[in-house]
């Protein structure tokens, strides 16, 4: 018994040939365009739809590059803003950096005048008025001096040439040399000599006190 053949599916052959072989007459090309038996043809995409789908493709760019330029102006405007502030505070130090330098080179004509003064050679005449205009000039920059006898004793702003007593509550006794600064910033420290005071007689010195001293 002999085994059976399958089946082979039959072969379609199409002719493509423009001249009729049998006619021999130019044939029709709507005719070869017409799809095969069978044959599935996919619908092109109307007009409408391909210019829909480009405008959306369009619209999406240029969101995206649109959020990329405001992103760098964002940046670039925050980096100027740092810029300016930096420049500002440059400027404003650079400024009061160069009148400390010019208010210390006044400071031996300030000495000058407080040793005339201690010598009763400013209660009047041209020398006061000379006086009295540096010392507002020099307030009007901002120089203010410091270290007065009585004054509670600070070594952050006064330098002791002698120390008298035994340190229980220092202040100032003579003030040698006064002592200046600008801003924040000291000039020069007070030269003094220290002694004991009465915590009494200074600036919350009552305060302090110890319970039973008075």
């Amino acid at each position: 018994m002999s085994a059976e053949k399958p089946e082979q599916e039959p072969v379609t052959v199409t002719d493509k040939r423009r001249i009729d072989p049998d006619t021999f007459e130019v044939r029709d090309p709507a005719e070869e365009s017409r799809p095969e038996e069978g044959e599935v043809i996919e619908p092109a995409p109307a007009e409408g739809e391909q210019t829909t789908a480009k405008q959306t493709d369009g619209q999406g760019q240029e969101a995206k590059e649109l959020a990329e330029r405001t992103a760098d102006l964002q940046r670039v405007t925050a980096e100027f803003a740092n810029y300016r502030r930096r420049a500002e505070v440059q400027r404003t130090a650079s400024a009061e950096e160069a009148k400390a330098s010019v208010a210390a080179k006044f400071l031996d004509v300030l000495d000058d005048l407080d040793r005339a003064r201690a010598h009763g050679d400013l209660e009047s005449g041209p020398l006061k008025a000379l006086s009295d205009k540096l010392t507002g000039v020099f307030d009007s920059l901002g120089l203010v001096g410091f270290g007065e006898e009585g004054d509670a004793f600070d070594p952050e702003l006064h330098e002791a040439v002698q120390m008298e007593g035994d340190g229980h509550h220092p202040v100032l006794g003579a003030v040698l040399r006064k002592g200046y600064r600008f801003g924040d910033r000291i000039l020069r420290h007070a030269m003094v000599t220290v002694t004991d005071g009465d915590p009494a007689d200074t600036p919350g010195g009552a305060s302090s006190a110890e319970p039973g001293t008075e």
